[in-house]
């Protein structure tokens, strides 16, 4: 007596329809209408495990990094300090530029004369 193998039993049953073969394998001995009960239940099990990860923020998808508007901050409150410390430079250098102005001209002016009278 020799051994009869079959090789259906060595490779896993496949349905007919796609997309099928990566489904476990309680969903494959299921019919269509418990599948659906299934898959429902398996969808409510994700909604409930993203709800207690992510909290309010609903799913990992629709939560919005904060880097980027904490980097846009940054910059906007750079540039207003830059612009500030601009300004304030510029009126520092006029008022040099007055006063070397007001300096230059006391030089060049001859002393005021100053009359006497006589009698």
């Amino acid at each position: 007596m020799g051994r009869v193998t079959s090789e259906a039993t060595d490779v896993p049953a496949r349905s007919a329809e796609p997309g099928t073969d990566l489904a476990p394998m309680a969903m494959r001995r299921t019919g269509q209408s418990e599948r659906y009960v299934l898959q429902a239940a398996a969808l409510r099990r994700r909604q409930l495990r993203a709800a207690v990860l992510y909290g309010s923020a609903r799913s990992w998808r629709q939560r919005q990094p904060l880097w980027p508007a904490a980097l846009i901050g940054v910059i906007a409150v750079a540039l207003v300090v830059a612009a500030f410390a601009v300004a304030n430079a510029f009126e520092k250098q006029k008022q040099r530029d007055a006063e070397a102005e007001a300096e230059r001209n006391a030089r060049s002016a001859p002393p005021a004369a100053v009359l006497v009278e006589t009698p």
